[in-house]
């Protein structure tokens, strides 16, 4: 391809700037999408790995049973975490805590936060470190000490002494920073206290129950799982017909769904992104089919004084794909600078991913190629005499 045909492609774009600039937005709107899209999708599969990254392929977790199907009364409770430990076999090791939102303040300073009860295997089984102070012992849990240890971020805004729900706690540990979630707790922003304080004296029942189980190997988890079934349906004295008043859900499964999840969500918001940029690549081709009709004067000139048709065809493709790619790299600028923004705001969880701009610029590159093919056809094929005599 001549420089002379690259020259002139540039020229017949910058003649027509504004056609040229409502040409490229679809283009630009549609590369921007995908970026988001894939940095929205790479988010969420981040966020389901912080999720879980506190539990092995090997944890089990049983909770309460609610909503639909749930028994009336369910008689789940922290304690259980001993009946399991005591009648399951292979297991490794099990930990029970009591979950609940709550005012946690100091002075003048109030915030909401997750107050979690837990029993002294809490830490080792969830991969939590003590940054500074201790963890709660047996002898808190016997005396339901009014003690707390708090998450990085909480540690920021509380004092040597919080109260948490009108409950005055003396705090003894720090734990260190994890950037990761437990459930739907935020690790950083939560205040664990000893799990027979929580029952007793802040939470009561409107603490979630959840009981973390370690299964001796990941082989082990289905008949784990099982085991954990039949010893609690005889401790709750449930009869033969009835529901059961917890649920069990292993790592993998959660994973595995919450992976799936993402993964939906991202091929979902792809496709709605990919037919953006289809409407937008038969605007294009719209735009080069006018530019054909106006043009056409000039494009006869051009085969009476030698030019050839592949000449012709080349300079059009070459319109369309500078109208296409232009358009992908404003799009990935756009997006890029969006995602920070994104974030900041908290709109939703984003991550910035290298392949929405790979197949966003990929696909606006196609594009060009694809619907600019037919107006550069039609106008190489035009006869030049016939050219002539148009007006």
């Amino acid at each position: 391809m001549s420089f002379e045909i690259i020259k002139m492609a540039f020229e017949s774009l910058f003649s027509s700037k504004t056609r040229s600039f409502l040409s490229m937005l679809g283009i630009v709107i549609g590369v921007s999408t995908v970026i988001a899209v894939f940095a929205i999708g790479q988010g969420a599969k981040d966020a389901v790995n912080a999720q879980f990254q506190n539990l092995s392929a090997n944890s089990i977790l049983v909770m309460s049973e609610q909503g639909r199907g749930a028994v009336g009364t369910s008689k789940f409770k922290a304690s259980d975490a001993t009946v399991i430990a005591t009648q399951v076999a292979n297991v490794s090791a099990v930990t029970g805590a009591i979950t609940g939102n709550s005012s946690v303040s100091y002075g003048s300073v109030s915030k909401n936060y997750s107050v979690t009860g837990v029993d002294i295997n809490y830490f080792s089984v969830s991969n939590l470190k003590i940054q500074s102070g201790r963890a709660i012992t047996q002898a808190d849990l016997d005396s339901n000490a009014m003690v707390t240890v708090l998450g990085s971020t909480a540690v920021t805004n509380l004092f040597p002494e919080v109260t948490v729900g009108g409950k005055k706690l003396t705090v003894i540990g720090v734990l260190n920073k994890s950037g990761s979630r437990m459930g739907p707790m935020s690790v950083d922003e939560s205040v664990v206290v000893p799990v027979t304080t929580a029952e007793k004296s802040l939470l009561g029942s409107k603490g979630q129950v959840m009981i973390n189980v370690q299964a001796s190997s990941v082989d082990n988890v289905a008949t784990v799982s099982k085991d954990i079934t039949s010893v609690l349906r005889t401790e709750h004295k449930l009869k033969t017909n009835a529901a059961d008043d917890f649920r069990l859900m292993d790592a993998g499964s959660m994973v595995s769904t919450a992976q799936d999840s993402a993964s939906l969500m991202s091929t979902l918001l792809t496709c709605i992104a990919a037919i953006t940029l289809v409407v937008s690549g038969i605007g294009i081709m719209n735009v080069m089919l006018v530019t054909v009709a106006e043009r056409t004067k000039e494009i006869g000139i051009a085969k009476a004084i030698g030019g050839k048709q592949s000449d012709i065809l080349s300079q059009f493709i070459l319109e369309s794909i500078i109208l296409s790619t232009l358009g992908g790299l404003i799009g990935i600028i756009i997006g890029q600078i969006a995602i920070p923004i994104i974030s900041y705001f908290k709109i939703t969880t984003v991550s910035a991913s290298i392949t929405g701009p790979i197949i966003g610029f990929s696909f606006s590159f196609f594009v060009g190629v694809f619907f600019g093919f037919y107006p550069a056809y039609k106008a190489s094929r035009l006869d030049p005499v016939d050219a002539l005599r148009s007006e």
